[in-house]
């Protein structure tokens, strides 16, 4: 009997579209804000005794739990969502543009859906990352004054009514070379954040589905189980920059000559744990918002992304 020929076996991949990345991303800031809204409470925390009149109070280390109770009882619960504004306008910013750039250049690597090599994500992801960071570095400067005004006397509040009186208050006072404090960090921050989060979610759950077949299929479970394991990475990767960055963009004017001056200031002032400050929020924070935009962003993927047909994968 003539052997019959095998033809390559078809499977239908399913893209994501550019924009989904920003979508998912201002979802799950919508969920983890107050999270958020803690964890810079946290890194602009003064360290304990840095002025006279507050060294018996901050001699008490404080804890997620006394911050938000302090920040109900003071401001009541509403604001835990202080600053929500420059929080979607930073994610609509920011993540839509490093998710676009990361996603389109990908297709354009491999647009038959096939899986990219590990080291085009990490590169891809980096550049993303530093494009996503640029472009959302206004945002993200206002949004970290919005959510540390609360903790503030009433009299030193900057009050900004939401994310775009901020940006234009900061241009007209201060100049437009303001909106960028902190630039440098929060674009190093994003290369990171992208590696960390893009580069590895791709990574881990590829080799889910491909080693683990029989275990995880393309579904919402191995999207939580790798977005999980993603936040893990994302957060011991970013943390110190994370906290450099919230410094320099709450930082009055002059405050900080430099990036080094400031590493110098926040080692002199808490040493190594300094620049881990707030490092427990933040992972509690980091990983329910990176598992929320994965799961959404899969899920837009899967209802409303585009159907191309490939041959399997090699890879």
């Amino acid at each position: 009997m003539p052997e019959q020929k095998k033809s390559s076996p078809q499977q239908e991949v399913i893209l994501s579209k550019w924009y989904f990345g920003g979508l998912a991303s201002a979802g799950a800031a919508c969920c983890t804000h107050p999270l958020d809204l803690i964890k810079v409470h946290f890194q602009t925390a003064q360290s304990s005794g840095a002025s006279g009149s507050t060294a018996s109070s901050s001699s008490v280390r404080p804890t997620m739990v006394s911050t938000t109770v302090r920040i109900i009882r003071a401001d009541g619960v509403l604001a835990l969502y202080s600053g929500l504004t420059a929080s979607l306008l930073r994610q609509l910013t920011y993540s839509t543009t490093r998710f676009g750039m990361y996603e389109v250049g990908k297709q354009q690597l491999a647009p038959d859906g096939h899986t990219i090599p590990f080291y085009q994500r990490v590169l891809l992801a980096g550049v993303s990352g530093a494009a996503g960071g640029l472009v959302g570095s206004p945002a993200d400067m206002i949004n970290v004054r919005m959510q540390n005004d609360i903790k503030l006397p009433p009299a030193e509040r900057r009050n900004y009514r939401n994310a775009l009186d901020g940006l234009i208050k900061v241009y007209r006072f201060e100049g437009p070379k303001a909106l960028f404090n902190g630039a440098s960090m929060a674009t190093s921050r994003a290369i990171m954040m992208t590696i960390g989060q893009l580069s590895m979610y791709d990574q881990i759950k590829y080799i889910m589905l491909t080693y683990f077949s029989s275990i995880f299929e393309d579904n919402v479970s191995t999207h939580l189980t790798a977005s999980t394991l993603t936040g893990a990475v994302a957060t011991s990767l970013t943390q110190p920059l994370d906290v450099l960055k919230t410094r320099l963009m709450n930082s009055t004017e002059n405050q900080y000559r430099s990036v080094g001056h400031c590493i110098r200031d926040l080692y002199q002032t808490s040493g190594v744990l300094g620049f881990f400050k707030g490092y427990v929020p933040a992972f509690v924070r980091l990983a329910p918002h990176t598992i929320l935009t994965f799961v959404f962003l899969e899920q837009l993927r899967l209802n409303f992304g585009t159907r191309v047909k490939a041959t399997a994968s090699h890879s």
